[in-house]
């Protein structure tokens, strides 16, 4: 059956309606994906093919489901805004060849975008650069002093309500049309755009401040003739700048040189990636060794970097001094690199500027989000459109009771003059007017402290939400570690039994230094004999010693002493014959996961207490240093879900390799075993994280080999990272497995209430999270997001689209089940089964997306708000969450322990998730009723006008001639009648107890989140 499905070319104005298939993150799927013409029968194949229907190979199938994609409004907005390219490219392809569109070809003469390339950057030397780089200047301002008065009216004018009002008013120019004053038509319409302008005007000066004051900070740059004071915007690619302590770094550099004596420093990043844990960098060798600061300009070195790139956790480059004999050549990955916008924890640094202005990393990564009108201005902006409409068969019906007689067509605009306050003016104003009153109440709520409104155009959309997106980690976690479980195979460790591990810890290393006091010259006799010998089966004592040992070695953190004397904050770090007290001392790393093991070392009696980066120091439970050299460290990547680590331990000259990651990546690494597999899968249903710990001894021959290849990889400039990571595998290999780990993230306060509060609400949830499959599934259930009594279907790993098409059948005969599905499988049915797949998946009471990219979240969220076309709202707490806010038709963000950045880039900001359920079942709840209200009540209040208007020119022969002059007329809709309308911003239907304890109200609005309109008739 599936050879017989028609395979169809794809027409040009097909690829264009079906222009949401190339958008990110599957823009590559157009090139080798069609997509059916409208006669194809793919859509109409049931979901129940047999399994003979799939036995091709899946390159038979290069067709999709046709896209069901709403046909696009057309008009003024839509030609401006793009519409033209579509018409040009559709009508044009008989003129130009097929592989050439006007559109393109404009877009290429009015915008031609220069292109981006590798460079060689000269240290200290920014003349020497061979091309033109961007000026470093952060600029967030939307207009300049050209485009701020027609971008303004714009924005206003797109809407049908203010340009209808636009027309009226210069309708009076026109004596033969004028029924009043001037001011009575443009006064209204004046104030409503006065005041828009200046509250843009006011936001523009203000965005222009702070770009001034980013702009003209001051930093010390280094030439021949010593250090001078240059401004931030007058940075050029080349220079030496030099960053203290606490201050943000200005563009993106080179790590050179730096004032601690370890080579290296912290930098914060919260508002880069939004992770508050500091990051280590290292200054690049072939500097840092130099005697003194000017010795920089005495060399002749240039640093190579790679094009500018989005991504902001790698780098490749290579740093060349070519005056030493030989020459000098260094490879520089990320750890060699200060992003702009980041701050400098520690020390003072020196980095030579590689990408300023706009190709730096923080702002390529910035996009500019789009303006989000809600819904509710949506719908009275096409109400208005009815409005008129009955406007315009008012005035007909009394130019044909008057007969027709005379210049009708004048009198046929007199009427439509006369009628005009049938569409208030005035609506846009109280409406702007209740949603700052809506802010301004949010954020005064006792209940919700820290509530923060960023956005204060859509209060109203908070009572109309059908679709909750959350983060895991830290929105409906705490994201606080602690660890929980040690396994070793045979035995298993909990909370209750970690004494029992300290005392086989404390017994070791005192048998340990005891032989080592009897005989110097060997030291760790029975780790010797046991590598000798490897068969020989170990005790549990030293299965722990190793497993703890690795623990405390296998990891990127650093311990930080804080002086105690509190001279100038500053950190010191530890030498090793300094008294490492526990007080002062604390942990810092990328990953709290990793802070959280060696936190639990320390507590059973092996204590990090000193790390360089060439050494790091362990204290023994008995006060003993151990040192061990680092000789090579393999940082975690999402792609290796891995870590590793090559250290000598400096009594016995051993080389270890030590590595911990995933299960899913370790798993093929290690030594094979009956039990890891079983015991990751019962950690994860415990809701613990789950790491593999395992080890290698290499011999002095092996080291060699594999850091002379290593070092050849690193100095590749073409697929570096290809290469590095094949010479790191070569390692990888009968890895002895230590132990498993597992940490526990513990729930936010109030988080089980809340989410069913949400759900009798008739919202649904879905979490969406980077985490494993069964942590998730497990963080699901504990949360009450999914029930206990409520089966789950844990949808197959599929991979091609017959196993798509099966697992597709076997959960469509499911029923009222939670639906758990990992990003890649999700990729597979979006690939091939996109429509369906939604319509599945929305008929399930709860959705756990699990191991998804950022890019993933903001996909999924537009795939709910095309599919469905009801209203989403994302809530997360990382910088990974900001574009899944950005996306959703609300944004929440949590201020949390990954920082601020997806708070700031929020339209409501809450300290708390269970703030969530007041802010949406009182606060949007109450906004949505109001504002409906309010708008009701003023278009009430002009068809009361415009009746008596109509009813006066027919009393006196239909004649075009108002009832009232002058200031009357503005007076009615303003001073008159203001205060009474206005009043029902602070309407209350039931007390905000009552809305808390029965979320069932909610549920009744959002029957009417298709239309305002049927809720205003129903008012």
């Amino acid at each position: 059956m599936a050879d017989q499905i028609p395979l169809h070319p794809v027409p040009r104005s097909t690829q264009r309606r079906a222009a949401y298939y190339t958008s990110a993150p599957t823009a590559q799927r157009h090139n080798r994906y069609q997509v059916e013409d409208e006669s194809s029968h793919l859509d109409e194949m049931p979901l129940m093919m047999s399994e003979e229907g799939f036995e091709n190979d899946e390159s038979d199938y290069h067709t999709l489901p046709r896209a069901r994609i709403s046909q696009r409004k057309r008009g003024l907005e839509w030609f401006i805004c793009g519409g033209w390219k579509f018409l040009c490219t559709s009508e044009m392809i008989g003129t130009f060849p097929m592989n050439v569109d006007c559109s393109d070809w404009l877009i290429n003469i009015c915008r031609r975008k220069k292109e981006l390339k590798a460079r060689t950057v000269w240290l200290g030397c920014p003349e020497k650069c061979e091309e033109k780089y961007p000026k470093n200047a952060i600029k967030n301002q939307k207009y300049n002093i050209f485009t701020f008065i027609p971008g303004v009216l714009y924005e206003q004018f797109k809407f049908f309500l203010n340009l209808y009002f636009l027309v009226v008013s210069c309708s009076q120019f026109v004596p033969a049309l004028k029924i009043g004053y001037l001011y009575t038509y443009w006064a209204p319409l004046g104030f409503v755009l006065t005041v828009t302008v200046v509250r843009e005007a006011v936001d523009e000066f203000r965005r222009y401040k702070r770009d001034k004051e980013m702009n003209s900070q001051l930093y010390s740059k280094l030439t021949v003739r010593g250090k001078v004071q240059v401004k931030s915007s007058d940075i050029q690619v080349g220079d030496l700048i030099i960053v203290e302590k606490n201050q943000r770094i200005p563009s993106d550099m080179v790590f050179l040189r730096t004032s601690e004596k370890t080579g290296s420093c912290f930098i914060r990043t919260d508002q880069l990636d939004g992770e508050t844990d500091w990051k280590l960098k290292v200054a690049v060798s072939c500097t840092q060794r130099l005697p003194a600061l000017g010795d920089l300009f005495s060399i002749n070195a240039y640093v190579y970097a790679q094009k500018p790139q989005l991504d902001i956790h790698s780098f490749e480059g290579t740093f060349t001094r070519e005056d030493s004999d030989p020459a000098v050549h260094e490879s520089l990955s990320i750890e060699n690199t200060l992003w702009a916008s980041t701050v400098v924890a520690s020390g003072t640094v020196i980095g030579v500027v590689i990408y300023t202005g706009k190709e730096t990393r923080s702002v390529m990564n910035t996009s500019n989000p789009k303006n989000k009108v809600g819904l509710l201005d949506l719908e009275l902006n096409q109400l208005t459109k009815a409005l008129f409409l009955a406007l315009v068969a008012l005035s007909i019906v009394m130019v044909t009771l008057q007969g027709f007689v005379g210049p009708w067509y004048r009198n046929l605009f007199r009427f439509l003059l006369l009628f005009s306050y049938i569409i208030p003016i005035s609506l846009r104003v109280n409406l702007d007017m209740g949603k700052a009153a809506y802010g301004w109440m949010i954020m005064k709520d006792d209940n919700i402290p820290g509530t923060v409104v960023r956005t204060s155009t859509i209060p109203e959309e908070l009572g109309r939400l059908v679709y909750l997106l959350t983060d895991k980690t830290g929105t409906l976690t705490q994201n606080e570690m602690i660890f929980k479980r040690l396994h070793l195979g045979t035995v298993s460790y909990g909370t209750d039994t970690m004494d029992e591990i300290q005392s086989h810890i404390i017994n070791s290393y005192s048998q340990v230094h005891s032989q080592n006091s009897g005989n110097s010259t060997s030291s760790t006799p029975s780790r010797k004999l046991q590598s000798s010998a490897p068969k020989v089966r170990k005790s549990v004592s030293s299965r722990i010693h190793e497993a703890v040992k690795a623990i405390a070695l296998c990891h990127n953190v650093t311990p930080v002493y804080e002086s105690r004397a509190g001279v100038s904050g500053e950190t010191e770090y530890a030498e090793v014959d300094q008294d490492f007290s526990d007080e002062n001392r604390t942990y810092q790393a990328s990953s709290p996961d990793e802070v959280a093991l060696v936190q639990w070392t320390e507590s059973v009696g092996l204590t990090l207490v000193n790390r360089d980066l060439t050494s790091m120091q362990l204290k023994t439970p008995g006060g003993h240093i151990l040192t061990y050299y680092i000789l090579q460290i393999f940082p975690f990547t999402s792609e290796s879900k891995r870590m590793g680590i090559i250290v000598r331990d400096e009594s016995s000259g051993e080389i270890t390799f030590y590595m911990k990651g995933a299960d899913v990546a370790m798993s093929t690494i290690v030594q094979y075993n009956d039990w890891l597999e079983e015991e990751c899968g019962n950690m994860a249903r415990e809701g613990l994280r789950t790491l593999v710990v395992a080890k290698k001894s290499l011999t002095e021959e092996q080291y060699q080999d594999f850091e002379s290849r290593y070092n050849q990889a690193k100095l590749s400039i073409h697929d570096r990272t290809l290469k590095v990571a094949a010479v790191v595998e070569s390692l990888e290999r009968e890895m002895e497995l230590l132990c498993l780990t597992g940490v526990e993230d513990q729930l936010q306060a109030d988080v089980r209430p809340t989410l069913e509060m949400l759900r009798n609400a008739g919202i649904k949830i879905w979490m969406l999270t980077g985490d494993k499959l069964e942590t998730a599934t497990c963080i699901a259930k504990s949360s009450h997001l999914v029930s206990r009594t409520q089966d789950i279907h844990i949808f197959r790993p599929v991979t091609t689209r017959g196993e798509a098409h099966l697992e597709l059948n076997a959960f469509r005969r499911k029923h009222d089940c939670a639906l758990v599905i990992s990003g890649d499988s999700l990729e597979v049915c979006l690939k091939y089964y996109e429509h369906e797949f939604v319509e599945l998946a929305c008929q399930c009471p709860a959705v756990v997306c699990c191991r998804c990219s950022p890019t993933q979240k903001a996909h999924i969220v537009k795939l709910l708000q095309h599919h469905t076309g009801k209203r989403t709202c994302a809530i997360g707490d990382g910088g990974n969450d900001v574009s899944m806010i950005q996306a959703a038709d609300c944004g929440i963000g949590i201020e949390g322990k990954e920082g601020k950045q997806a708070s700031l880039a929020a339209d409501f900001s809450i300290t708390q998730f269970k703030h969530i359920g007041r802010l949406l079942m009182v606060h949007g709840r109450n906004s949505y009723k109001r504002s409906a209200a309010l708008g009701q009540f003023v278009m009430h209040r002009g068809l009361i006008i415009s009746t008596m208007q109509a009813v006066f020119s027919s009393v006196f022969y239909f004649a075009s001639v108002p009832l009232y002059q002058g200031f009357l007329m503005v007076g009615y809709a303003t001073i008159y009648t203001m205060f009474p309308v206005f009043s029902l911003v602070l309407d209350q239907d039931v007390k905000p107890e009552m809305a808390l304890l029965y979320p069932e109200l909610y549920k009744d609005l959002t029957k009417y989140v298709t239309s305002t309109a049927d809720y205003i008739l129903e008012l």
